[in-house]
């Protein structure tokens, strides 16, 4: 056998992403290379490593372990380039993170310092929702992933960043006053799309109150949320930590209802068994150093917020 190490992580990539097209974008290679050294690569084993069904690439059981065996073959290499630069005061390589959406005013602030420090470091950062998050990590296509709702069925490791609440907001010119969850049986809400977090504690909130909503909108961001809100389109149970501005300046307000805010922690988190790289394990040393100075100094106005008028 005389495999590369280029085509172990093609069809490590392939094995990832199931896709021949999805793996040539995050190789930045054409279609026809990453086809060409997938086919080079199975041309070296006896047993088929892959099957197409419905057009559709699937691994054969013998495919998965090798594609096992590639991962780990690939994580020693990358870790070996990593300890050489570390030996010579230079920290490199990749840093992978999917970030729930509502995260993205988050994270970046949790990971500036640790860049600069470290030039070297490539960083990916993926902002979705959470049900995308939980699948790159289930799939160890990430390191890390941000999230504020804890998985019940991955086994992970924890860094608690701070703390993340959700209040009722609506439009600075609506009339709605009250302070009892009843309120919300008289108004429209606006939720977001099926799999996000916050549309997740939302439900669970109008659940265990037993609220009969009246009508509801559905969009899939938070800006668009908060633009519809604005436009006095409804009413959202939406994270603080998204609408600063808008409470700021005064286009939203928060509606004083018993039982919010809803209020659950950011948490970094990575599956158990995760063999971390280099970068990876000197960015939690760093979150473990730094993240109270950075929440202080980056939060402070979140972490002392008062919604009263």
């Amino acid at each position: 056998m005389n495999y590369t190490l280029h085509q172990l992580q093609v069809f490590l990539r392939i094995s990832q992403t199931r896709s021949i097209t999805k793996a040539a974008e995050e190789l930045n290679l054409t279609q026809p290379a990453v086809s060409i050294q997938l086919k080079n690569f199975q041309d070296q084993f006896d047993i088929p490593l892959t099957e197409v069904i419905s057009r559709k690439i699937h691994l054969t059981d013998f495919g998965r372990e090798i594609a096992s065996a590639a991962e780990k073959i690939l994580e020693e290499v990358y870790a070996i380039n990593y300890k050489t630069l570390t030996h010579k005061g230079l920290l490199s390589g990749r840093l992978r993170i999917s970030v729930v959406s509502t995260g993205k005013y988050v994270m970046p602030y949790f990971l500036s310092g640790f860049v600069r420090q470290h030039e070297e470091i490539e960083l990916s950062m993926d902002v979705t929702n959470k049900q995308k998050v939980l699948e790159s990590l289930e799939t160890n296509e990430v390191d890390f992933s941000l999230v504020s709702i804890l998985p019940q069925h991955l086994a992970v490791h924890q860094i608690e960043l701070m703390p993340n609440r959700l209040y009722l907001v609506g439009a600075a010119t609506g009339d709605v006053t009250g302070q009892e969850a009843d309120i919300l049986r008289k108004l429209p809400l606006i939720y977001r799309e099926k799999g996000s977090g916050t549309r997740s504690m939302m439900e669970k909130f109008i659940s265990e109150n037993q609220i009969v909503v009246r009508k509801k909108l559905e969009l899939t961001s938070n800006e668009a949320v908060k633009q519809a809100l604005i436009a006095g389109l409804g009413y959202s149970v939406m994270p603080l930590i998204g609408i600063k501005n808008e409470v700021m300046n005064g286009d939203l307000r928060i509606i004083p209802v018993r039982g919010l805010p809803i209020q659950t922690y950011w948490n970094l988190i990575w599956l158990k068994d995760k063999r971390f790289s280099p970068v990876a394990q000197a960015f939690t040393d760093y979150l473990r150093q730094h993240k109270a100075r950075i929440v202080e100094e980056r939060f402070g106005w979140y972490t002392h917020f008062d919604p009263q008028p």
